[in-house]
């Protein structure tokens, strides 16, 4: 194809989307002309073989193919109503999988949503990524309030190490050295810098019930402190538990630094870009 056609039908794709309560989607009526084909039978068939690959992979059709009515002209001022269908970017990519490949416009939407539907799993990841970051950040700010509120109560640094550490193996249970080595990591980094998201979030509660019932029960001195937030990690364990969720059993998620400052280099790039 040439670089005028393949630009034309960029601008046609990208013309026909619309939004659905917050869902990016095309009219099954237009995109069939889109893709060229003239007839509405021929082309329904195309559709319901892109549903049969969509059930298979699991997927709910309804989510992805929602039956709609669209009113067309019928000349003379005259209008009524046709059968129509709503597809997702997923169920346009499975459109233009089993569709005709000997038709250019195919040929051109399998790459264009093919491409559409990688830019969305990026942006997914970027979000999921950006909340663990987040999160971490988070941890670290709950657990230097929670270090100032014991240091006032006779814990040093040394006894709030010990104090952690022992959060860690009662919500994990796993020593911290049992736990760094199945997360495959340096021994001087904080565990919590591997963790998934659920597991940051899982300390970050923790120890902010901690810092809380410290407080409120005015505990002084290493042993209560300790007592008490094994107990609170106990606690947030066993609600984890309850919902399927067994934290020892946690996959090793990359450094979160690492994620971190490939986020900014993405940022960096993106706003010089811009200039």
């Amino acid at each position: 194809m040439k670089a005028s056609e393949i630009t034309a039908l960029f601008n046609q794709f990208e013309a026909a989307a619309s939004e659905f309560q917050g869902v990016e989607c095309w009219s099954a009526r237009e995109l069939q002309h889109l893709l060229g084909y003239s007839k509405w039978e021929n082309f329904n068939k195309v559709v319901e073989k892109a549903k049969e690959s969509a059930e298979n992979a699991g997927e709910k059709i309804s989510d992805h193919f929602p039956d709609v009515r669209k009113v067309i002209d019928a000349g003379k001022g005259a209008q009524h109503e046709i059968d129509d269908i709503l597809l997702t970017r997923y169920a346009c990519y499975l459109i233009a999988q089993n569709g005709d490949s000997r038709k250019e416009q195919i040929s051109f939407a399998q790459n264009y949503f093919a491409v559409q539907t990688r830019r969305a799993e990026l942006i997914s990841q970027r979000l999921l990524e950006r909340e663990r970051v987040k999160a971490r950040a988070k941890l670290m700010e709950t657990e230097r309030k929670l270090s100032g509120v014991l240091y006032e109560r006779g814990v040093d640094n040394s006894g709030f190490a010990l104090i952690r550490s022992k959060g860690d193996q009662a919500l994990f249970r796993l020593s911290t050295s049992q736990l760094k080595r199945k997360l495959g990591m340096p021994e001087a980094r904080p565990i919590a810098d591997f963790l998934p998201t659920i597991g940051i979030k899982a300390k970050d509660l923790a120890a902010e019930m901690t810092s809380t019932n410290v407080q409120t029960k005015d505990l002084r001195g290493l042993n209560p402190i300790e007592r008490e937030h094994v107990d609170n990690n106990l606690a947030v364990r066993q609600m984890l538990m309850g919902r399927g969720i067994q934290t020892e059993l946690m996959p090793p998620a990359e450094d979160v630094k690492k994620v971190e400052r490939r986020l900014e280099s993405e940022k960096k790039k993106m706003l010089k870009n811009k200039k």
